[in-house]
């Protein structure tokens, strides 16, 4: 289920519900682009969603990551009807679907849907602000540790299917810089790396190798939802 989702009152989600679509997420689709007026909002159940900001003549930065807890579209609830960043699947998997005008009607219709996108939106923001911080001030073996953090926090399982040069893009940096840090952290143990597929062996210990920013984010997302 989509936590956030789940934060709505049982009736009002009931009726939310009947007016979504479950669709399959294809790694690699691009579910909005920037600057175009949203289409379909998403609440992800299963798979995986980087927001990607894009820079003519500079590889893609992600900025932010969507998971069940949260969804694709949130500015909606500020009247604003076009994406700021490209919305593409990095985790293949399912998830709820509805058309941006039919989610802009519930947004009017429903106070409690409002609330919570509303409080869900602040979280978003404060990922973003960290993740700029983050990448500006921190070393990129931290950097690879909180992304690798946080996407397994969404994957629900140990092993994601990532290659050196989509973690370069992700992160902003040459692939050669990935090489080192994702060697650095598979010589501690902490992951095990073999052709495009990382597990996640101690979990506790790449939370060790991780800045900061990464606790800082989910102390913000209990202290909205908890």
């Amino acid at each position: 289920m989509n936590h956030l989702l789940e934060g709505l009152p049982r009736k009002s989600r009931g009726e939310f519900l009947r007016e979504c679509d479950l669709v399959s997420l294809a790694f690699g689709a691009v579910l909005c682009e920037r600057d175009e007026s949203y289409r379909h909002v998403y609440f992800p159940l299963g798979g995986i969603v980087s927001l990607v900001a894009t820079v003519s003549d500079h590889a893609p930065l992600e900025i932010a990551l969507i998971g069940n807890e949260g969804m694709l579209g949130a500015t909606l609830v500020l009247g604003v009807k076009r994406a700021r960043l490209q919305g593409v699947v990095q985790g293949a998997g399912t998830a709820l679907r509805m058309p941006a005008p039919r989610f802009r009607r519930a947004l009017r219709e429903s106070p409690a849907l409002r609330s919570v996108v509303g409080r869900y939106l602040f979280v978003v923001l404060t990922q973003l602000s960290q993740s700029t911080a983050c990448t500006r001030f921190h070393e990129v073996e931290a950097r690879l540790a909180r992304w690798l953090l946080m996407t397994h926090d969404r994957a629900h399982g140990d092993r994601l299917h990532l290659t050196h040069e989509y973690l370069a893009d992700m992160l902003g940096v040459r692939r050669s810089a990935v090489t080192i840090a994702a060697g650095a952290l598979q010589g501690r143990d902490l992951i095990r790396y073999v052709r495009g597929k990382i597990e996640v062996v101690d979990r506790q210990g790449l939370e060790a190798a991780s800045c900061e920013c990464y606790q800082a984010v989910i102390r913000d997302y209990k202290r909205m939802f908890d």
